[in-house]
């Protein structure tokens, strides 16, 4: 192995923003009472309005009588006329009301309207993906596992910021005695217990990326924490009262060899679960670093988290596919920071932005997709490329990608004179939006948004837009989806093992943030919201550490499993999760689910794997003797071999040819009630496969009893087969416990 090969951080990158124009306060002025109760069918209203053209406000209350005449004009001639409850100002233009159905719809036609939602209510939790994957302050599985107390996380990566409020030590007891681990500057505590260079540089996180990855994994609770008053709420990592210690790997680049001695260096010291939000591409496991580190750590118990990448939705582009690491790709939350677009043809097209100045205007200003001739990088708003357009005061379409980040894409719009960008995905980004801090106002929307944008620009010889800021918005029910940028399988290194493993939040993680992205007053509680495999791996890292603490004798590998059998196949609507296209996401772009920690705290049976057992299945990859010895760190000679299938993993994949039956076993341990019985109570064949179970009611006497069952995978010779892979699972029941272990299967 070189000592100079480098690895690509596995994040999508975001820069450190030195300035960011205004800070978003939310205020609104509350002006009367609820309306009388006589008006039918009454409900609260928000409503936005446009301030007609030649039309100006030269007192407040000036407004406040233009907001009243859409309640008088929309009187209906019940005995009270609807009252405003609040008149809005600075957030947006509109006002809220108890209105009936009716009186919104006669309003529709009235000038300056521009729509009406019905009122949510909301109440302020954690920002925001701790109450998402439900875990909830002094309940459940957080109170169970006690935080994470006692449990160190061990983060590779680009430093961290001492001082941040994440890092704070309040509730965190001292470290346990196996700790070993230095401080090489000032700030550490009970929480942040350790801090270390690899980079021949210093310790301070000049990116950003891993304040932001360990306070993911393990940060305190901090009140208010928020982005441009966005997302507002109790930030708190995974396993809030955990200690972290900081490895840092990267400057711009990730070392191997920085890596390896990082990961030699925290088994030394004593962590118990490593979490590297970094990969590269796929090589053989020997010649891999990471894998070869994580294998040393595994032996001796310590737990390994790792990104999927960021080179989604190509096919077979995943980093770190070792059957010994968990593979963790990204998903959607049930959050926006919504920023919609308002066509002049009346089209309301929902995005997202995380900057939401307050002082917009509402009136239309023209749109402009430069694009449609100026070329590719026009189309992309390169740095310089609309020096020559003319967008002053227009609202400007750029498209993602071109190898240009989205903020800067903001930048070359400001830099032109624009008012405000439309970021529109490209085909392979589908319905992937993200939050950003950009620079200018502007929405980050769908690709099918976009054309819709698009062909609305074309049909009219003025095109016209606004957008209209609505701030945060909780219960997207199509969330979790996969993030389109999630690396997807099958793996490359190991067909035979499905890849990634789960998903995980991964796209607008708010979390700490070495400084300001928003100008905000507070100089400590400094936060940034940001995208990437890089951010759901440490929300798997701190879930794996309340499982560490619940369950201090399970192994990695029972960790994982219990993670992956217990894992969820449908969002919050009910329906199957998708995939950045609105279809059902496949095995190779979620592995196994979207990760659900308090089922994985109970899984009933896991499919337990010890160190030596990886030995027959390395060399059944085809690898020498010595290059397995490399990754077990031992002599090694291959006198046993196994198919990549027959390792006791939660999950299959195999390869099937014309009259193909294959064999395969595994073995589960009781870890739920004593006396079991478990049988095959769901399970889904795909065309083209027969499936038989050999052994198929498990019958427990006592906790950790193992039994063995067997599968055959049989090719259906009477089937036609319209791909080259399908995919199906089966669901051992007990009636408390569901464990289900999904499959894939190449035809061939």
């Amino acid at each position: 192995m070189s000592s100079n090969s480098q690895t690509n951080m596995g994040t999508k990158r975001s820069n450190l923003l030195p300035q960011v124009i205004f800070t978003l306060l939310l205020t609104f002025t509350t002006i009367f009472t609820i309306t009388a109760a006589e008006l039918e069918h009454a409900e609260t209203y928000i409503v936005h309005l446009n301030t007609p053209n030649g039309i100006t406000f030269d007192k407040p209350e000036d407004r406040q009588t233009w907001y009243h005449s859409f309640l008088t004009a929309t009187h209906t001639g019940s005995n009270e006329q609807p009252s405003l409850i609040h008149g809005y100002h600075h957030v947006f233009t509109g006002f809220a009301a108890k209105l009936s159905a009716k009186q919104v719809n006669a309003m529709e036609n009235m000038d300056g309207f521009v729509s009406a939602r019905r009122d949510r209510l909301y109440k302020l939790h954690t920002t925001h993906t701790p109450t998402f994957l439900g875990l909830h302050q002094n309940l459940g599985f957080w109170k169970g596992s006690n935080y994470g107390k006692g449990i160190i996380i061990g983060v590779l990566d680009t430093g961290i910021t001492p001082g941040h409020p994440s890092f704070d030590d309040k509730g965190v007891p001292p470290p346990p005695a196996k700790w070993k681990g230095k401080c090489e500057v000032a700030g550490c505590n009970n929480k942040l217990i350790g801090v270390r260079d690899f980079t021949n540089t210093s310790t301070v996180d000049d990116e950003g990326h891993g304040t932001h990855t360990s306070s993911t994994a393990g940060g305190n609770f901090v009140g208010g924490a928020n982005v441009f008053g966005m997302a507002n709420g109790i930030a708190a990592g995974m396993a809030p009262l955990a200690h972290i210690a900081m490895y840092k790997v990267c400057d711009v680049f990730c070392a191997d060899s920085a890596i390896l001695a990082a990961m030699d260096a925290s088994i030394e010291e004593g962590v118990d679960v490593l979490s590297l939000s970094l990969g590269g591409a796929s090589v053989p496991f020997y010649e891999d670093g990471i894998a070869v580190g994580a294998f040393s750590a595994i032996q001796r118990g310590i737990f390994v988290s790792c990104s999927a990448g960021n080179s989604g939705p190509v096919k077979s582009s995943l980093s770190n596919e070792a059957p010994w690491i968990l593979t963790v790709g990204a998903s959607t939350v049930d959050r926006n920071i919504r920023s919609t677009v308002y066509l002049g043809n009346k089209a309301l097209l929902d995005g997202e932005s995380l900057f939401q100045p307050k002082d917009f205007p509402q009136n239309f200003m023209p749109l402009v997709y430069p694009g449609l001739t100026g070329g590719q990088n026009v189309a992309f708003c390169a740095p310089g490329s609309l020096k020559s357009i003319d967008v002053k005061g227009k609202v400007v379409v750029c498209d993602r990608g071109g190898g240009f980040s989205r903020i800067g894409k903001g930048q070359t719009v400001k830099d032109a004179g624009g008012a405000a960008m439309i970021l529109a995905n490209e085909v392979t980004d589908g319905d992937t939006t993200e939050a950003d801090a950009h620079v200018l106002p502007a929405s980050h929307v769908a690709y099918d948004v976009g054309v819709t944008i698009k062909t609305y620009i074309n049909s009219t010889s003025s095109p016209v837009a606004t957008i209209i800021f609505k701030g945060t918005v909780i219960g997207v029910d199509s969330a979790p989806a996969v993030a389109s940028f999630s690396s997807r399988g099958p793996s490359l290194s190991s067909p035979g093992i499905v890849k990634p493993d789960i998903i995980g939040p991964g796209v607008s993680i708010l979390a700490a943030w070495p400084v300001s992205v928003d100008n905000s007053t507070l100089t400590k509680a400094t936060f940034n919201m940001i995208s990437g495999t890089s951010m759901s791996c440490p929300h798997l890292s701190g879930i794996s550490a309340l499982l560490k603490s619940a369950h201090p004798n399970w192994s990695p590998a029972a960790i994982k499993s219990a993670i992956m059998t217990t894992a969820s196949k449908v969002s919050l609507n009910g329906q199957l999760i998708e995939d950045e296209r609105d279809l059902p996401a496949n095995i190779f772009s979620i592995g196994s689910g979207h990760v659900n920690p308090s089922k994985a705290n109970d899984p009933g049976l896991i499919f337990d794997i010890q160190p030596n057992d990886y030995i027959p299945y390395l060399c059944g990859l085809g690898y020498t003797s010595k290059q397995v010895g490399v990754i077990v760190q031992k002599r090694v000679t291959c006198t046993k071999v196994i198919p990549e299938a027959q390792l006791n993993y939660p999950s299959f994949a195999v390869t099937l040819g014309a009259g193909d039956a294959k064999n395969f076993t595994r073995t589960v341990t009781n870890v739920g009630v004593a006396n079991s019985t478990y049988i095959i109570t769901d399970v889904s064949i795909p065309v083209g496969l027969i499936l038989e179970v050999v052994g198929s009611t498990l019958q427990f006497s006592k906790l950790n009893q193992k039994l063995t069952y067997g599968v055959i995978f049989i090719r259906d010779s009477k089937a036609t087969v319209k791909a080259p892979y399908a995919e199906g699972y089966m669901t051992w029941s007990s009636g408390k416990h569901s464990v289900r272990t999904p499959f894939s299967v190449k035809f061939v």
